[in-house]
């Protein structure tokens, strides 16, 4: 046995325990570290060949390992904008220089601008809902943008979709042609009446009046009108035509609409949209008129009151008039082998030759985990087991310290033969 092997072997051995007693440092100091995930340090031995009669010490080789898949306990906060991942998967955050990279971290609070920052100064990505609802780009990063939510934008909504649920009733009159409502004369006669309040493109209130008239055996008109044109108190004549008319016709049968008619009606909202009004659950039944239900989207103008972010990650805006806008939907990314990602500063990961390439998808899909909102993922390292391997790693490292000084000794006695 060679005296110098000796000694690089228990160098060896104090390296080693010098590197697990770096990962049992870093682990108790992050331990309170939102989404940390805890590392360790593997031994593997380093056998250097012998001969007969002779044997030569090697020493012994570390590789640090990322307990990256081992989820967190989850920690519920009061701030709806600090989000967890139930399951496996990473939100995507970029880096102040730009660069897109993964996290569990979910410690977001808007900035100055808007936008949404975890502690370490990265910004959350998703997809926004301006083009339409978004799908993922499976296989990158293309198309993610920083989520940014102004708190002080007003927000106007035009109608654009509604539904009218009511009863015509059975017994009603046509009254002659010259005095349906669609002729819009002085004497214009309907058998039933609802007014709507619907919304243009800048959020003014518009009210549409919706007349219906029968005009035969099962057969009905409807009419709209801007009732800003409106003769006073009388509705009729109104100082321009109909918006829109539109032929309804029922089964005798059973009081519903044919199949044959119509069940809709589109109106040109005076400086607004198309509104589609729905009016396929409407009857014909021996009873007076009657509005069951009636509904419009659209909303007047209103301040954003705060951020509502569902466990599917689509991030609303709550207006201050209480409604909600899908503004941008959560991907979560997923690798092949997240133990393997590469740690980089700020509780980030970016992929490796390792790790396997990046797919995006969105929660709940594809074995992703859910978004929950309003909790934090702590740290998963167990403070009783880093501190018994502070302990172990502190007696090894005693222990190689104690071969290398043996070593030591011995090679003094052999340089001091000669004296």
């Amino acid at each position: 046995m060679s005296l110098y092997g000796m000694m690089r072997t228990g160098v060896s051995g104090m390296n080693a325990q010098a590197n697990r007693l770096s990962t049992v440092a870093d682990n108790i100091a992050n331990s309170g570290t939102t989404g940390y995930k805890r590392s360790s340090t593997e031994f593997s031995s380093l056998i250097i060949p012998t001969t007969a009669g002779s044997y030569t010490s090697g020493g012994v080789t570390t590789t640090v390992r990322h307990a990256v898949s081992q989820q967190g306990d989850l920690k519920y906060t009061t701030s709806g904008s600090d989000l967890a991942i139930n399951g496996e998967g990473f939100f995507v955050v970029q880096s102040p220089s730009g660069s897109p990279v993964l996290t569990r971290a979910g410690s977001f609070v808007p900035d100055g601008e808007g936008r949404l920052v975890n502690a370490a100064g990265f910004y959350l990505m998703g997809y926004s809902f301006a083009n339409g609802i978004p799908s993922a780009v499976a296989n990158g990063f293309g198309g993610l943008e920083q989520i940014r939510i102004s708190q002080v934008e007003l927000t106007a909504t035009p109608t654009t979709a509604g539904s009218l649920v009511a009863n015509l009733p059975n017994n009603s009159t046509a009254p002659a042609a010259a005095n349906l409502p669609s002729a819009n004369a002085p004497t214009a006669e309907a058998g039933g009446k609802s007014s709507l309040v619907v919304y243009d493109n800048l959020g003014t209130e518009v009210v549409l009046d919706v007349y219906f008239t029968k005009t035969g055996t099962n057969t009905w008109e409807v009419a709209v009108y801007n009732q800003a044109d409106a003769a006073p108190s009388t509705s009729f004549p109104y100082s321009s035509g109909p918006l829109q008319t539109q032929s309804l016709s029922f089964d005798p049968a059973t009081g519903k609409l044919s199949g044959a008619s119509a069940n809709n009606i589109v109106i040109p909202v005076p400086g607004g949209a198309s509104f589609d009004l729905d009016l396929t659950q409407t009857t014909q039944l021996a009873l007076n008129y009657t509005v069951l239900d009636a509904k419009v989207n659209g909303d007047a103008p209103s301040a954003v009151a705060g951020v509502e972010i569902s466990n599917d990650g689509t991030v609303y805006a709550q207006y201050e008039n209480g409604s909600y806008l899908a503004l941008y939907k959560i991907p979560i990314a997923t690798v092949q082998s997240p133990d393997q990602l590469t740690n980089l500063p700020g509780n980030v990961f970016t992929q490796s030759a390792d790790s396997g390439g990046v797919e995006i998808g969105f929660a709940n899909e594809g074995g992703r985990g859910s978004i929950v909102a309003g909790a934090l993922e702590n740290s998963n390292v167990d403070i009783a087991e880093e501190l018994t391997n502070m302990i172990e790693s502190q007696r090894s490292y005693t222990a190689n310290s104690k071969v290398f000084q043996t070593g030591a000794d011995l090679m003094d006695v052999l340089v001091n033969l000669k004296r």
